[in-house]
């Protein structure tokens, strides 16, 4: 039997999981600051969630939804993103009676059937933020400099901000009629997709990243020109925030992001390098989410991330040094009371707080220090009869190779004092 893991998904091995540990340290530290707090949904929800909020005519919707129906006949999906799934809660458990808006983060699974890649799979880890219940353009700006923030932190440079705005569905209807006049004519020339989109969801071909469909829509007019008013003005705003906090970014009138919730201000931060998939990360306002899944009529804005994606953009650039940790000591033993003892002391270690390595092999002496040596051990503390006759432990310093004679009762001053020194 030859089993191995399902295509599309990725072990992280322990030498990896430091580097998730170290973002997702500034992730909880950053939320705290910006007054996010973490929120936890089920994995899969009911299926109509997804196609209610994210939109029946996207690819996620229409290609790549891991969806089965239960025992009792019920239609599940595993969740694809997190936005959906938050406003839910949020609606669920009535967090609209507490003060808004409503800041909410998370990180955890999502699933997508999708072609696997470099930094894509179809389970991946997803870190998002979402902010419900105002209408203020400056959460918008927020959903931007919180993650440029974030990856400042991480060691990330050279990412780029682009913003649009797709309006709201009024104002969004002007402008569909305008792109179906003006690639109707030429309906034929577009993938296969986008000919089905043209006529169902007219924006979502500006976002085809097949390069002959950008092509056909280079000559498009941009959505801003549309506006209505109180978009116009809300976008005006934004811009002007980002300004005052000198974020640089690019505007991009064929940006319009791959869900139907959005509206209003949309945003996507790349990173040249990663290629023709060279998004880590984006999101927008989602002012009509709450109310169509259920909810009362509430404004909401948010940004998502896939923690796969950011840590091969880190990778790439090499530029973070994720901390590494060891072992403070590790006990050698020669077997028999010395091994008893070697128990009591790694125990003992542990409880006040350090981290403690021991042989369960029952090797030689030299084995055992071969061992503490590839744990990059600091410090190596052997127990040996005789020193157990005086109440005493042989402390060896790896690096220098000097040894202390140190009472049993005095071993964690002796390593904490000579860590500190």
């Amino acid at each position: 039997m030859n089993v191995r893991r399902p295509r599309g998904t990725n072990d992280i091995l322990p030498e990896d999981v430091g580097k998730w540990q170290f973002v997702e340290a500034k992730i909880r530290e950053l939320c705290h600051r910006y007054g996010y707090h973490e929120i936890r949904t089920p994995v899969f929800e009911s299926t109509e969630l997804f196609e209610r909020g994210i939109g029946e005519a996207t690819d996620i919707v229409e290609k790549e939804m891991y969806t089965f129906t239960d025992r009792s006949d019920r239609s599940l999906t595993l969740r694809p993103e997190g936005t959906a799934g938050v406003v839910r809660a949020f609606i669920e458990n009535k967090l609209h009676a507490q003060p808004l808006p409503a800041k909410l983060y998370y990180i955890g699974p999502m699933f997508r059937y999708e072609k696997p890649q470099a930094g894509r799979y179809r389970q991946f880890s997803q870190f998002g933020i979402e902010a419900i219940g105002s209408m203020d353009p400056f959460l918008d700006v927020e959903m931007i400099t919180l993650p440029i923030e974030l990856y400042r932190a991480c060691g990330l440079d050279g990412f780029q901000v682009q913003v649009n705005s797709i309006g709201c569905p009024e104002c969004r209807g002007e402008y569909r009629a305008v792109l179906r006049q003006h690639l109707g004519e030429r309906v034929h020339q577009f993938c296969e997709n986008c000919q089905r989109r043209l006529d169902r969801n007219p924006l979502r071909v500006l976002d085809c990243k097949n390069p002959k469909c950008q092509e056909l829509v280079e000559e498009v007019p941009p959505i801003t020109d549309y506006l209505c008013g109180e978009c116009a003005d809300h976008f005006r705003q934004v811009l002007q925030y980002l300004d005052q906090l000198s974020v640089t970014y690019e505007l991009n009138p064929k940006l319009v992001r791959g869900f139907d919730y959005y509206t209003k201000t949309v945003f996507e931060i790349t990173v040249p390098t990663l290629g023709a998939q060279n998004a880590i990360g984006g999101g927008g306002r989602y002012d009509g989410l709450v109310e169509e899944i259920g909810g009362i009529a509430l404004p909401a804005v948010g940004y998502a991330v896939g923690m796969e994606r950011l840590l091969l953009a880190l990778d790439q650039q090499e530029n973070t040094s994720y901390p590494q940790r060891h072992p403070e000591a590790y006990i050698a033993h020669f077997g028999g009371m010395t091994k008893t003892a070697a128990v009591k002391i790694v125990t003992e270690l542990r409880k006040q707080g350090l981290w403690v390595e021991l042989d369960y092999l029952d090797r030689s002496l030299k084995a055992q220090m071969k061992s503490a040596d590839r744990f990059n051990c600091t410090w190596v503390i052997i127990v040996g009869e005789a020193e157990l006759e005086h109440n005493t432990v042989k402390v060896r310093n790896m690096a220098t190779g000097k040894e202390y004679d140190v009472a049993l009762s005095q071993i964690k001053e002796f390593l904490t004092g000579a860590r500190e020194e």
